[in-house]
């Protein structure tokens, strides 16, 4: 690439959501008295979702001005709204109960028809993820299906608390229906951190903390439970993406997935004596190879120094607007921070090439958008010497 050329960047984290009052209208139409009398009584505590900034989330025209002043042509859209009957947003709500889950069910339909509409505003720069709950595989699977039919990009995969024993974790293979739907339609699987994976810490004056120390690795757990559980095995076409969890615990969980695996082989580990029909054909690192991929948002360098171990074809940057630890409004500053001394090639793979692989992004198109709005690889490749104070890891980490 010449100097001037711009890059294509493709945020592989996004978050958008209709308003109380647009859901509405994308609810079946049996759920909107009971929907009228839950929202008379919501209060929504997130500060992105409130006043003048919550229209991010569903005004197109504002939303596309501000990724165009940031130089990203697309994005991966995850929910951010509060869907009907949910407590909180889909990122971070618990598991529907089974008192709850038709309602919540619901819900979640809602929102994923009105993502369709959405994307169609502007197609060539959004993929939708429908959302799913995995309280009745049947039902996820339908939603698979229609996700496909309707155009949306793939599927966000909820996690399983060890506190809702009526879910069966995603080691069993009750899903394996969706994973074939999944594997059949072609669409992605990506889990996010905070998902319904996190147990209640009840009210305690350090259970915000305990749920921010922990809730990257129970969002983590999902990686060993597919792999050793044999499902990239059963289902090898699945494409698994893991998003705003990090990075630098991918080659440890994955060193220690191996051991125990090579103990395996061997037919025991410590006392424990392992049955042949447990032991998976591969390493859990091919597994990895093959299937997985990891969505890196905001890393700062200490974070992008693990990309090439991990496989520079595994990543997918992301910006993870429009969360208050995004990297907007400075996405080209923290990419001068991050990426410094990085050849172009690398570069062009982790903020577009993979993301289009993965989830059908058009790069010929977005060259069009790029070559208005992208930053140039000159631009880039200029080291940043002051450090914004700004409240994104990819500023405040190492």
């Amino acid at each position: 690439m010449a100097p001037t050329d711009r890059y294509i960047i493709i945020s592989s984290d996004g978050h958008a959501g209709g308003s109380h009052a647009q859901y509405r209208e994308y609810l079946d139409p049996a759920w909107r008295d009971e929907f009228d009398a839950w929202r008379g009584k919501y209060k929504n505590p997130f500060r992105d979702l409130q006043d003048d900034g919550r229209t991010r989330n569903w005004d197109s025209e504002r939303r596309n001005a501000d990724l165009d002043a940031e130089g990203v042509a697309a994005e991966v859209l995850f929910p951010n709204t509060v869907p009907p009957f949910f407590p909180t947003g889909v990122v971070i709500a618990p598991a529907p109960s089974p008192e709850d889950f038709p309602r919540r069910l619901a819900g979640l339909r809602a929102h994923n028809r009105w993502l369709v509409d959405f994307v169609a505003e502007s197609p060539a720069r959004r993929a939708g993820l429908a959302q799913i709950a995995l309280n009745d595989v049947d039902e996820a699977v339908k939603d698979v299906y229609w996700a496909k039919e309707e155009g949306l990009a793939g599927i966000l995969l909820p996690g399983v608390s060890p506190d809702t024993p009526w879910i069966d974790p995603l080691f069993s293979e009750i899903y394996d229906p969706l994973w074939a739907a999944c594997q059949e339609t072609g669409l992605s699987i990506t889990h996010h951190a905070g998902g319904s994976g996190i147990p209640n810490y009840g009210k305690h004056p350090s259970s915000i903390t305990m749920f921010v120390l922990e809730s990257g690795w129970f969002a983590n757990r999902a990686l060993w439970h597919l792999i050793m559980s044999g499902v990239f095995e059963r289902f090898p076409g699945l494409q698994f993406v893991m998003t705003e969890q990090g990075s630098s615990w991918v080659l440890p969980a994955l060193t220690r997935m191996d051991d125990i695996h090579n103990s395996m082989v061997r037919g025991r580990i410590g006392e424990i004596g392992m049955p042949e029909s447990g032991v998976l054909p591969h390493k859990p690192s091919d597994y990895f190879r093959r299937n997985c991929f990891i969505g890196a948002s905001f890393p700062p360098p200490s974070e992008a120094a693990t990309f090439h171990d991990i496989g520079i074809d595994k990543i997918l940057w992301g910006s993870d607007y429009p969360h208050d630890e995004a990297c907007s409004p400075l996405t080209r500053e923290s990419l001068r921070r991050t990426f410094e001394g990085w050849s172009e090639a690398d570069l062009k793979k982790v903020l577009s090439e993979n993301a289009a692989a993965v989830y059908g992004f058009d790069l010929d198109e977005l060259r069009k958008i790029a070559d208005r709005i992208g930053p140039t690889v000159e631009e880039i490749a200029v080291p940043l010497d002051v450090i914004p104070d700004h409240n994104s890891p990819a500023f405040q980490r190492a």
